[in-house]
């Protein structure tokens, strides 16, 4: 798979490069008529300044050339419609030229002489867009590059002021007679045909440096040369009468001109075959290299297909010995090593397997002996995790006991998240007071259950005797389930809130959830015990830490005490049940029973969690005054 990703990315590189470069040869191919219209436009303009009877007939071949060079470069553009999309250029330069033949005098001089100029302009505007629209101008070789930017505007440009300045000097022909704005124009035009000369003598020089083969130097040279010193006759012939009052030989001159026109045109044909030549080269090139890549991944794909074969069968034998010996282990009919003829690394399998087979046969009944070992080891510790289970849900308050405390409704509700959980509440009545507490072990599982158990027997042990006041209180049992946790070597630590209740009123001591009230008419109170006491068995001196907040309670007002299992027990995506809701739960029900409102909350949670299962003990009781 790599190898076919790269062989993919390769020849896709390639052909991109094919593409890019075919549709720079059909904008050469475009070129060429266009140049030719151009040539051929030139032409006319320059007879149509001074048509005399003998050039007419040249004049309707010219125009008869014209219609069939516009012919080919329509047929060529919807050939490529989607690579040029040239349609407006074109149509501009067809219509221009439809008007200019309908309106055509020559006889009567110089009449058309703009719509001359604006469809050369616009031939000129032509080239350029092909050269955008084929890639010309984004070609990434210097000589080919440097001969596209030379045969798209610098040589196209001197022959257009050529053009111009042989219209020029037909007209001084005519009138036998020069102007002096007509000889500063001509000045200006023979500065501007030396300055692009120089720019494209400057480009070709440079592709030709560039070209690896050297093949530009042999066939552009004598043209660049020829072109370049054909042009410096015209400027000097030019610069050696400008100081008279007029041009003393124009017909001389013009000739010159002519010249130096022919030699541009035979230097674009020589370019634009040379860029083709190359463009070629670069295609055969990339195709050659596509080529051999093909072979060269083919090679490799039937080394590694033989390679492939021949380690299968290898494979396959010692696979199939293997197989037959694991069948034999598993049976307990193994009596004798594997033995393979090859001396290579599947042999070193086979000796490897051999060793484990006789060492796992030799081991098996010891392997059995510890397997029944655990199990029974695994029957005795579910035991005690059923008794150490048994032994929570026997400690919690019983229906009897709850029903003897006269002023409140206790209901009360307990679900471990594994088979002993680290949750606690119990509620303790004597002497005509109620100490109902609820705490959490962080955690769950056996540890946590244990350190429950230790502190609901001291909270027991203190009440018995007679310690009330509730700083003392919380700091004696911590003090002692601090050394039993620091002896244990474990890391559990427990949140305790204990409430003393007598005659409506209630004492709130210890760190944990808050508190929910529930007044008469559904108005909630949340009392927060964060600055009332420190998590148990944490530290060893916790006194400084604790405090109490009394609450008066009035008939119907409802308290409600939960561990975290609750609020933030999540449903399948995650979400919370959250205090809100409970909340919320509590309120709609606050006028029931503490039993119906236990219940209503209970129903509530497990219709959020749906399928999700516990992922924390669950504790919550509801007391409500009578």
């Amino acid at each position: 798979m790599p190898l076919s990703l790269i062989m993919y990315l390769l020849l896709y590189e390639i052909n991109t490069k094919v593409d890019f470069t075919r549709d720079e040869i059909t904008g050469n191919a475009y070129l060429r008529p266009l140049q030719a219209l151009s040539k051929d436009i030139f032409r006319l303009h320059v007879l149509s300044t001074n048509a005399t009877p003998s050039t007419l007939p040249e004049i309707k071949k010219l125009k008869t050339q014209i219609d069939n060079h516009l012919n080919t470069l329509e047929h060529s553009q919807n050939q490529n419609i989607k690579l040029f999309q040239i349609e407006k250029e074109f149509n501009s330069i067809k219509t221009t030229w439809q008007e200019l033949k309908t309106n055509y005098e020559p006889i009567l001089g110089e009449s058309k002489n703009d719509s001359f100029y604006r469809i050369s302009a616009k031939i000129l505007e032509l080239r350029k867009t092909v050269g955008d629209k084929s890639s010309l101008v984004l070609d990434p070789d210097l000589d080919t590059f440097y001969l596209m930017s030379s045969t798209l505007g610098y040589i196209p440009e001197v022959q257009e002021h050529i053009a111009e300045a042989q219209v020029l000097i037909q007209g001084v022909i005519k009138r036998q007679k020069s102007t002096p704005s007509e000889r500063i124009h001509l000045v200006h035009l023979l500065a501007r045909i030396e300055d692009d000369g120089d720019k494209f003598k400057e480009y070709l020089e440079i592709a030709i440096t560039n070209n690896p083969t050297n093949n530009l130097r042999l066939t552009l040279t004598e043209a660049i040369n020829n072109t370049d010193n054909q042009i410096k006759i015209t400027y000097d012939l030019y610069a050696s009468l400008v100081d008279t009052p007029d041009i003393l030989n124009p017909k001389v001159f013009a000739a010159e001109l002519d010249k130096s026109l022919t030699q541009t045109y035979i230097l674009w044909d020589k370019a634009i075959e040379q860029q083709d030549i190359l463009l070629q080269n670069r295609i055969n090139t990339l195709v050659k290299k596509q080529i051999l890549l093909s072979i060269f991944v083919l090679l490799i794909f039937v080394i590694a297909a033989y390679l492939f074969m021949g380690f299968y069968l290898a494979v396959k034998k010692t696979v199939g010995s293997l197989s037959i010996a694991s069948k034999q282990m598993i049976d307990g009919s193994l009596t004798e090593s594997i033995v393979l003829d090859n001396q290579d690394e599947l042999a070193e399998v086979i000796t490897s397997f051999n060793n484990i087979a006789i060492a796992l046969v030799s081991t098996s009944k010891e392997v059995t002996s510890l397997n029944d070992r655990l199990n029974v080891e695994n029957m005795r510790m579910r035991t005690e995790l059923d008794v150490t289970r048994e032994v929570q849900q026997m400690i919690l308050p019983k229906e009897n006991e709850l029903a003897k405390i006269p002023d409140l409704e206790i209901a009360g509700f307990m679900l471990p998240a594994s088979e002993v959980g680290g949750d606690y509440y119990d509620v303790i009545y004597q002497d005509g007071k109620a100490k109902i507490g609820i705490g959490d072990v962080t955690g769950h599982g056996l540890e946590s259950g244990m350190l429950m158990l230790m502190v609901q027997t001291a909270i027991r042990t203190l009440l018995e005797h007679n310690e009330t006041d509730p700083k003392k209180f919380l700091n004696t049992l911590n003090k002692t389930i601090y050394q039993n946790v620091q002896r244990m070597e474990s890391d559990k630590n427990m949140t305790l809130c204990l409430l003393d209740y007598e005659a409506g009123k209630i004492r709130v001591s210890g760190q944990h959830e808050e508190l929910l009230i529930i007044r008469r008419g559904g108005l909630v109170q949340r009392v927060d015990t964060i600055d009332l006491g420190f998590p148990i068995g944490l530290e060893e001196e916790i006194g400084h830490f604790i405090g109490y907040a009394d609450i008066q309670l009035f008939p119907g007002d409802v308290v409600v005490l939960y561990t975290d299992g609750i609020t933030e027990a999540e449903d399948v995506n995650g979400e919370q049940y959250g205090l809100k809701q409970l909340t919320d739960v509590v309120k709609e029900n606050w006028k029931n029973s503490a039993e119906e409102i236990k219940e209503a909350v209970v129903k509530d949670v497990k219709q959020h969690i749906g399928d999700r299962g516990l992922l924390d003990d669950m504790t919550l009781v509801v007391l409500r005054q009578k």
